[in-house]
């Protein structure tokens, strides 16, 4: 399923997440231009469970290269469809919870989810050798955040069906409830891999989707209810 819109308009403009948007399409641009030191960046930045049990072990000294990479990660992609398919979800969602949160609070939110889902999957992944990178987990806040707070929503979608492409009105919760059903059967399924292995962060995805949950269950916004 690819969502197209939602239906609820901004109430203020999404500043903090047109930055989000432009950074991470900076981010990526730059690794584009490393080319033959783009994997040591990649090994140096993005994350990596075993360094992060491994420089525990460190003490004082290891604090920084164990917890920088949780937030330098979360603005790293590892191709083209992987950053646009990112910053989509970013903008489709991304505006109503801005809207919640208000501007600051909301990058703070942000990068908290970013941090938990990497602390999920570092955690469930404890013998992975390979760097992840991504803003999914931090989108995933977001859409854990969306669909408490506008679960009536609509979300425009765009359904292939083999030669047919049928597009239609989804009920957020529905959107955004099979998108979680499917990362936590799959981040089930990945329990059964271990080592050195590439693929999807999926418990990342779930971290920050239930981190977005709980924000928003946790911190209401007090001065008006949601129609959605």
């Amino acid at each position: 399923m690819i969502p197209l819109r939602d239906t609820i308009p901004s109430r203020t403009f999404p500043y903090v997440t047109i930055l989000l948007i432009i950074f991470n399409g900076l981010a990526f641009l730059l690794e584009m231009s490393l080319g033959e030191y783009l994997k040591d960046f990649i090994s140096t930045f993005g994350l990596i469970p075993t360094n992060y049990f491994r420089q525990a072990s460190q003490g004082g000294l290891g604090i920084i290269p164990r917890f920088f990479p949780f937030f330098t990660s979360i603005f790293l992609h590892g191709g083209w469809f992987h950053v646009i398919w990112n910053i989509w979800f970013l903008w489709i969602f991304g505006d109503n919870v801005e809207d919640h949160f208000g501007h600051f609070k909301y990058l703070l939110f942000y990068i908290a989810c970013g941090v938990i889902a990497g602390l999920a999957h570092v955690y469930m992944n404890p013998d992975s050798t390979m760097p992840t990178i991504g803003a999914s987990g931090a989108i995933a806040g977001v859409m854990g955040a969306y669909i408490i707070r506008y679960p009536r929503a609509k979300v425009l979608t765009l359904i292939p069906i083999f030669l047919i492409f049928p597009i239609i009105n989804i009920p957020a919760y529905v959107f955004l409830g099979f998108w979680f059903f499917v990362q936590f059967l799959s981040g089930f399924a990945s329990l059964n891999i271990s080592g050195s292995y590439g693929g999807v962060a999926w418990w990342a995805h779930i971290g920050g989707f239930v981190a977005g949950m709980l924000s928003i269950i946790l911190f209401p916004r007090k001065k008006e209810k949601s129609n959605y």
